[in-house]
């Protein structure tokens, strides 16, 4: 993982992940299908790509479909890839043109021939683009995300390219998804549980983490401005000390 000196006190967050979560029981709030809930979180999702934007954030990683969500009724599944084909359809265009990149992390293979095209087509044509990078985690699991980096590393151990003693944390670090990226500063979860359910585990390390009760249809600029409220007003120390913070601090703001 990229090591990178932590953000000035007040910074926005480089970096931002995101459980999208309650789209269901927003629906059936209102006594709807599900996959109408899944369609007003995708408008939830706009928002919040449209905020980051203006607001000049250059990471946003969202929860879009976990590796245990295959578990989910095939209905709803299938519902689920349908949304997905039509929204790259109809936003690739649109966030390409707002110089947005695309990537998909999770075990794409496991999706149809269809959805998997979509999304090789989306990462081409945006893969030069720097304003945002957009990382949909699709079919991830951050368990599954560190045994695959393990089982890379393992193939270097056989193949006799690397031994066993140089493997450190910077070494698996490098081969989890995400790793051309600074780790996320903030991360979101709506729905009102709180827990992490298995998303970036080994990228979370040092995360601020922030939990609301808004059903993820539901969350607009103004929650999304408290998260970064909240965060603004942290003190993140990564092991270190407040004098050495502070003292870090004034360093890199003289001149």
């Amino acid at each position: 993982m990229p090591s990178a000196p932590p953000p000035l006190p007040n910074a926005l967050p480089r970096h931002v992940a995101v459980i999208m979560d309650g789209n269901g029981r927003w629906a059936q709030q209102r006594r709807r299908p599900r996959m109408i809930g899944h369609r007003a979180g995708a408008r939830a999702v706009n928002r919040t790509i449209d905020r980051c934007l203006e607001l000049g954030i250059p990471a946003l990683t969202l929860f879009a479909f976990s590796s245990e969500n295959w578990g989910r009724p095939d209905e709803e599944v299938q519902a689920l890839m349908k949304l997905f084909l039509h929204a790259l359809d109809r936003e690739v265009d649109e966030l390409h043109r707002r110089g947005v990149r695309v990537r998909f992390i999770g075990e794409r293979e496991r999706f149809g021939a269809a959805l998997v095209s979509r999304m090789q087509l989306a990462e081409q044509r945006t893969a030069d683009n720097a304003t945002m990078t957009l990382s949909i985690a699709a079919s991830y699991g951050g368990r599954q995300d560190i045994a695959r980096a393990a089982r890379r590393l393992a193939e270097e151990v056989a193949a006799g390219r690397l031994l066993p003693e140089q493997i450190d944390e910077a070494l698996l670090g490098s081969h989890v998804a995400l790793a051309d990226m600074p780790p996320p500063d903030l991360f979101i979860r709506t729905g009102g549980d709180t827990r992490i359910s298995n998303f970036l585990l080994w990228q979370l390390a040092y995360t601020e983490l922030w939990f609301t009760d808004v059903l993820w249809p539901d969350f607009d600029t103004g929650h999304l401005q408290r998260a970064l409220d909240t965060y603004a007003g942290r003190e993140r120390r990564f092991g270190l000390t407040s004098a050495q913070i502070a003292a870090l601090a004034t360093e890199t703001s003289s001149p």
